[in-house]
């Protein structure tokens, strides 16, 4: 059991924001036509959710809350997205929120069909189940014999009345009338699976694409075969039918090639090659638009206009991210809004934080870009391995090329310019290997100076490189031989472009001289390092080594400050706040944890679904970006503590972290109830007391206006006298009148029903005030808290009013002085309001001073009152001194 202040799941400084470059999955899209607005969406699956994005610009519209489990198929209709997930359907309206659930199958659903007001659901142990949308009621229920009969694809022909077309993985087709649950005729079929079936423009006639690459053409009124065509890429994975005017079909396939046949010729009129690196997941032209939509595995949505006669569709627009996990991210510049990623895919892509439109794709490394140029990318055979680090800085990134990257078990590094979203010019190799491929060294670790200048390369040799960015010259090399005896594990230069800090697999960590390459200083290590991370503004070196340990090296002192151990297994990677007070560590035991380098203890630590292999904090401190293992996309955490009060204490040793939802997924209902109890279990927010301690002076929370001008008030009213006296309203007030006073009090109107006399009432002048009945009634209790809370909610004027009032001249008497003058001697005795007594106290001298000096009893009181005054003004005096002696000392003496 874990203590109260501790946060019951979760972290408490990073919260689930968003995922970015999430597209698309394997399963086909569903496009929809808004009639309002007179647009086209198209609705992709990614994982637990959906997203619906806009044809006309591809903006995302919305993205669905997110069901427990992945999302098996999509469907829609008119007002409705449906979702299977297990053996579970969702209805989801207006994009995103599930109005009905649909519970029933004793299998995973795999294919989905909405038919008017009732939806259709296939499982795969081959139950069809017709549902009523409204009611979720089953309708019917019809069992195939998976042996003779497995569903492997569904249609609506259209016009036919009820009736739905099943194609089988046998080969055979059904044609069944649903209502009537009859099967009206058997289609033996051509000997090979149907995986897809597809209405024609033409009444009666159906597309139907098999695991053989063959299209049929099919009238299903005479079970006639109107025309066959084959390609051979393989199974058809989809279909469709322009209908804008030319008899054109469009056919997927599993190598991401699409086939264009002339329905009107009967013969192949386009090919349109690698439009995906996977199999084409599905294909829908827009009706009556010259436009294709496809999407695939490999996380695109691309859009295709054809409007060159008679030739294949050119890329219009596009999404994409990465179609293999990322390997690399950081934050590209300061303003935090663009973070680039190298992905298992080979390619480099930089992701808005703010927009989809702002998202480029750098390419992919090549050794011989004009080459690849001409061919494909697939078909180029001099292209680079994965990027598996880079470093960049922005500073001269108009001028020359901004990136360095190291690829996978390569020796050359590349430059990219992220201006241009290109490769660069150069590919950095050191000459002493002369080109030999067939050597094992590889770059292991890369930097940039601040200045944009200079490249630092670290290669597994050893060697450490210097190159120039803008010419791609090599400028030396650390070392005489080489900078270590193994493999180099990390490389940094400083701020100022004075110090080069190397890691290597000797378990040395070496600072050079920048320009002169001299070695200056070596640091022995406990173990073996993985990787380096240097804060240049603080000049803080964080250090992961093997025993999955992290030190922290202050390069201003060349010593290890710091050591933080707790992570179980390896350190994939590191990234400082902005401030450098925090590092946050992702490890291979799927934590996150955030170490506080002043106080050197951990302050936050959560678990996720899949361990991070890249993070980095945003410049500006308001996102956390993670990528993950087996995971495509880039996830944003929101840093709660800019905008809420956190308190963040150390965690005890033996704390076991709780698992933190990634974006995008969605919590199941235990959860949501652990999270209620969590809500109720969190740190109660700190409420400061009136008073720290009896022995501390402690001051007001008014402001300064209150009681600072109380000595200067003649000065102000002189100042703010009127040049003419006010003019009577003509009409009513247009505001409630209000009594005079900070606290806003309404006069309430006289409800005696006599006539008001014009003769004045000397009495009324006279009326004591409740401050002054307070002060009386204190003299007998000695209870002095209620006339100060009453003093403290008057403005200065009415308080110079009531100081007034309390001299035998204007109404008051001699014993209410006195008690005055106890009151603030209790203030001063109980050290509370210390700047109210004072000021309180130097009014009452300065309109009473002759009057207290001819009566006894006020002398003897304010004798009493000035010896709690010298005494607590001394103790101050000598502990303010103490400071200004300790800050001066701190000033002046050489630390």
């Amino acid at each position: 059991i874990h203590s109260m202040s501790l946060p019951k799941r979760g972290s408490s400084i990073f919260c689930g924001f968003r995922a970015l470059g999430l597209y698309s999955n394997h399963l086909p899209h569903v496009v929809r036509f808004h009639k309002k607005h007179q647009e086209f969406y198209v609705v992709t699956a990614v994982g637990r959710c959906f997203h619906t994005y806009n044809v006309k610009k591809l903006g995302i519209v919305a993205v669905s809350n997110a069901l427990p489990a992945d999302i098996s198929y999509l469907a829609a209709d008119r007002m409705l997205v449906y979702a299977a997930h297990g053996k579970v359907i969702s209805a989801f309206a207006k994009n995103r929120k599930v109005v009905h659930t649909y519970e029933g199958h004793q299998a995973d659903v795999h294919l989905l069909l909405p038919f008017g007001d009732h939806l259709i659901s296939v499982d795969k142990e081959n139950a069809v189940i017709i549902w009523d949308v409204d009611s979720e009621d089953m309708y019917l229920q019809i069992l195939f014999d998976k042996a003779s009969f497995d569903v492997s694809a569904v249609m609506h022909p259209s016009t036919y009345l009820n009736k739905i077309l099943f194609g089988s993985s046998q080969g055979s087709l059904q044609l069944w009338n649903i209502k009537a649950n009859k099967l009206l005729f058997i289609f033996p079929g051509w000997e090979s699976a149907v995986t897809i079936l597809q209405q024609t423009p033409a009444v009666d006639v159906v597309g139907v694409g098999l695991a053989s690459g063959q299209i049929i053409i099919h009238n299903i009124k005479f079970n006639e075969t109107l025309m066959k065509f084959q390609q051979d890429w393989g199974p058809i994975t989809a279909l469709s039918f322009r209908t804008d005017g030319h008899p054109v079909m469009a056919a997927g396939s599993p190598v991401g090639h699409i086939g264009l046949w002339d329905l009107e010729e009967k013969r192949l009129v386009g090919q349109m090659r690698d439009t995906h690196t996977t199999a084409i997941a599905g294909l829908t032209f827009l009706h009556s638009e010259p436009l294709l939509i496809t999407n695939g595995a490999d996380n695109a949505i691309r859009v295709w206009i054809f409007d060159v006669a008679g030739g294949e569709g050119r890329l219009l627009r596009f999404r994409m991210g990465h179609s293999a996990p990322p390997t690399k991210i950081q934050h590209y510049d300061q303003s935090g809004q663009h973070i680039l990623s190298a992905g298992q895919d080979g390619t480099l892509q930089s992701f808005s934080t703010v927009h989809e439109r702002f998202n480029k794709s750098l390419g992919h490394g090549s050794l011989n870009k004009a080459k690849a140029k001409k061919k494909s990318v697939m078909c180029d055979t001099a292209k680079l391995p994965p990027i598996t680090t880079f470093a960049l800085e922005s500073a001269r990134q108009s001028d020359w090329d901004s990136i360095v990257a190291c690829h996978q078990g390569f020796l050359v590094t590349t430059t990219w310019n992220y201006q241009k979203g290109s490769m660069g010019a150069y590919k950095l190799e050191p000459e002493r290997f002369n080109k030999n491929r067939a050597l094992t060294v590889h770059a292991t670790a890369v930097d940039i100076s601040s200045c944009g200048n200079f490249a630092v390369i670290a290669l597994s040799s050893g060697h450490i490189d210097v190159y120039n960015m803008q010419s791609g010259l090599h400028r030396g090399q650390y070392g005489k031989d080489r900078a270590h005896s193994g493999p180099v594990r990390g490389v940094a230069v400083d701020a100022l472009n004075e110090l080069t800090v190397s890691t290597g697999a000797d378990r040395l960590l070496k600072i050079w001289k920048f320009k002169s390459k001299e070695l200056l200083h070596t640091v022995s290590l406990p173990a073996s390092p993985a990787s380096t991370l240097l804060h240049r503004d603080s000049g803080m070196l964080a250090i992961a080594l093997d025993d999955f340990t992290v030190s922290i090296l202050d390069m201003e002192t060349k010593r290890i400050v710091r050591r933080f151990s707790g992570q179980r297994g390896q350190v994939n990677d590191m990234t400082f706040s902005p401030d450098g007070r925090w590092l946050i560590i992702a490890s291979m035991d799927c934590t996150i944890r955030t170490w506080d380098l002043p106080s050197g203890s951990l302050v936050d630590c959560f678990l996720v679904d899949s361990a991070a292999i890249s993070i980095s904090f945003s410049p500006t401190g308001n996102f956390l970006a993670s990528s993950h293992v087996d995971c495509l996309g880039i996830y944003l955490w929101s840093n709660n503590t800019l905008c809420s009060l956190v308190s963040l204490r150390p965690l005890p040793a033996d704390y076991e972290p709780f698992v933190a939802i990634l974006p995008g997924s969605c919590l199941s209902k235990d959860d949501e109830e652990e999270d209620t109890d969590a809500d109720n279990l969190k740190m109660a927010e700190y409420v400061s007391p009136a008073q720290l301690d009896e022995q501390l002076v402690t001051l007001s929370l008014l402001p300064d206006s209150r009681w600072k001008n109380l000595l200067h008030l003649d000065i102000i009213r002189t100042k703010n006298k009127p040049k003419e006296p006010p003019k009577v309203p003509k009409a009513a007030p247009f505001f409630i009148p209000t009594i005079p006073g900070l606290v806003p009090q309404f006069a309430l109107p006289d409800t005696s029903s006599e006539e008001q006399s014009k003769v004045v009432n000397l009495g009324a002048l006279a009326q004591k005030s409740s401050f002054y009945l307070q002060l009386e009634e204190a003299l007998d209790t000695n209870l002095y808290e209620g006339p100060v809370q009453l003093l403290k909610e008057l403005g200065p004027s009415a308080i110079d009013t009531e100081l007034r009032g309390l001299a035998p001249g204007m109404g008051g008497d001699i014993c209410v002085m006195q008690s005055f003058l106890k009151m603030i001697g209790s203030m001063l005795l109980s050290r509370q309001d210390f700047d109210l007594a004072q000021a309180y106290l130097a009014l009452f001298l300065k309109l009473h001073l002759r009057l207290i000096a001819e009566q006894t009893l006020l002398m003897e009181e304010a004798g009493n009152v000035l010896e709690l005054l010298e005494e607590t003004w001394t103790s101050m005096q000598t502990i303010l001194n103490h400071s200004m002696c300790l800050l001066s000392y701190i000033k002046s003496a050489l630390l």
